[in-house]
């Protein structure tokens, strides 16, 4: 079915709590695992339900931030949502203590009551309030970004389709953009720091109720990080600051001699070539169009899946003055099918819509296939391998997006990758120290920021601007909504790259391991996965090094 065609209706929680205290009654009723199993599926169906219609009212909400219907249907979401998950892990408490374990992990697998366990950890009722106040402020976090109103030449711009005035060739035109930007966020600084320092305080008081030092555990199993902890995390850290940081900075130096300039700045942070960098050519629709032509040629399994979401119109990426920035994959349980929202702006970024939530979306397509919906519930650092891969996989078929500029495409896309480590890396570092030290005053985390920039990125100057007093982590929305996420992507691209040395190697075993670990989905543990499909574990001593010496091989292939 056509997204626009899909129906819609409220939820009804009270509704749901009914539902959910009957399977509960005949789960504890049940006489031996294959009952509980299928009462269990009777689980999953109340669940879709709930979950395609939230979803459908956020895509909605999201695509236009200033309709009043979607906005209180959104905002009806932030408030019921916690209390619905009080429901969903009363019932899974009955699964978990199941007389019938052994055979009901036979059936969807012993990832999934590891997960079970860790969202016990995560949740009590007693910090629904508090829940749904750090929804609403997430929201207005969201929205604060996206009714950002740019003056640009005569017409209203928000922040996404200022973008390609920022990545300009023009240096003076990406002065002036540049300028604009800043004006922005010192303008609405007061309220950045204000949302967030109440994110922090809630966050925190959350943790202090479930009995948690600080808000670190409990961001931990929030992230249902199943089979490693903040130690493992800090260690590869330290391996991204003694073996990436140095290369970058050499790939930096690079960088600033090919565009000309004395010292690299913000301003050209998103800029590779003295010429601009390369765009698709096209319309949004003739993009989709080339990305449908492409994944038909990648494998089968590729082309069924754009196809459907082609014919499904499965896809919002046009950029609208009143939409909410940035881009994702979701998915709609009822109709077994992914969502892609995003804004295309004219620049490369376009076609990584085309190639990374793409990924997203391809694993997601397949798993939906799997009759156990846990099997999908993967964690964020495997999710974005899928995604990360899939920007190298479509590599043989840039030329039809890019023309001519294919190859400074494809120069562009390894070294931004690259230069995306540290930032990343930086990121995590940064939120681990905001929740070990949550009592820190707005100036305090601009200046732990900035000492932060220091150390992983200290070829970059901001020359005097509103971002120099470090601010610059304002602009990240993982940062408010999604704490402790932004790590996954770096262990991601880790994986990535990995998947580039092999593609480059033999592109059909790359290939083969990549769809073997999409099926898998989340029906193992994080580093066994990665072992079953020949990758090494991003966390092993001496991994980052062996990456970074066969990089740098490709990378001056490529000069």
């Amino acid at each position: 079915m056509k997204f626009r065609d899909m129906p819609y209706r409220r939820v009804d929680f009270e509704e749901v709590r009914r539902k959910f205290q009957k399977l509960t009654e005949e789960l504890q009723s049940a006489r031996n695992g294959q009952e509980q199993f299928e009462i269990h599926q009777r689980y999953y169906e109340l669940t879709g339900e709930v979950e395609t219609f939230s979803t459908i009212a956020s895509i909605r909400h999201d695509g236009d931030t200033t309709d009043s219907y979607y906005r209180e249907e959104n905002d009806y979401y932030d408030a019921s949502m916690p209390a619905y998950q009080d429901m969903v892990l009363a019932y899974q408490k009955i699964l978990f203590q199941s007389p019938y374990r052994k055979e009901l992990e036979q059936k969807i697998g012993q990832v999934a009551f590891k997960n079970m366990e860790l969202s016990f950890k995560g949740f009590d009722p007693k910090i629904i309030g508090l829940m749904q106040e750090e929804n609403a402020l997430a929201t207005e976090y969201s929205n604060l970004l996206a009714g950002a109103q740019i003056e640009w030449e005569g017409e209203i711009l928000n922040l996404s389709l200022l973008t390609p005035y920022l990545q300009s060739e023009d240096q003076k035109i990406r002065n002036k953009a540049y300028k604009k930007y800043t004006a922005y966020f010192e303008s609405v600084g007061e309220e950045l720091d204000l949302i967030y320092d109440r994110l922090v305080k809630n966050r925190t008081e959350q943790a202090k109720i479930l009995g948690y030092k600080n808000y670190v555990e409990l961001g931990y199993y929030r992230m249902n990080r199943n089979s490693y902890g903040p130690t493992e995390v800090e260690k590869f850290r330290e391996q991204i600051k003694k073996d990436f940081v140095p290369f970058v900075k050499k790939v930096q130096e690079r960088r600033k001699a090919r565009l000309g300039l004395d010292k690299l700045t913000h301003k050209e942070e998103g800029v590779y070539f003295p010429q601009g960098n390369p765009k698709p050519i096209g319309t949004p629709e003739e993009i989709l169009k080339c990305g449908q032509k492409m994944y038909g040629k990648l494998s089968s399994e590729t082309k069924e899946f754009m196809d459907f979401m082609m014919e499904n119109e499965l896809f919002d990426v046009l950029g609208r003055k009143t939409k909410s920035g940035g881009g994702y994959m979701t998915y709609l349980p009822n109709y077994h099918a992914p969502f892609i929202f995003a804004n295309f702006n004219g620049t490369s970024g376009d076609v990584d819509v085309i190639t990374h939530e793409c990924g997203h979306a391809f694993q997601g397509y397949l798993s939906g296939m799997d009759p156990i919906r846990e099997h999908a519930e993967i964690t964020m650092e495997t999710a974005e391998i899928h995604s990360m891969s899939m920007e190298f996989f479509t590599n043989p078929w840039m030329e039809d997006f890019f023309g001519e500029r294919y190859k400074d495409f494809l120069n562009m896309q390894l070294e931004d990758a690259v230069i995306f480590i540290p930032y990343g890396t930086m990121v995590d570092e940064f939120q681990h120290m905001i929740y070990e030290n949550p009592d820190m005053t707005p100036k305090q985390r601009h200046e732990t920021w900035r000492k932060l920039e220091e150390e992983y990125r200290p070829y970059l100057s901001y020359e005097d601007s509103f971002f120099d007093e470090g601010r610059i982590w304002q602009k990240q929305r993982h940062i408010y909504m999604s704490p402790f996420y932004y790590i996954d992507y770096v262990l991601a691209q880790i994986c990535a790259f990995q998947y580039k040395i092999w593609m480059d190697e033999n592109y059909e075993e790359a290939w083969r391991s990549y769809l073997e670990l999409c099926r898998l989905s989340a029906s193992d543990f994080y580093g066994n996965m990665l072992k079953k499909v020949g990758l090494k574990v991003p966390f092993e001593e001496g991994s980052i090094k062996e990456i970074v010496n066969k990089l740098e091989v490709k990378l001056a292939e490529r000069i």
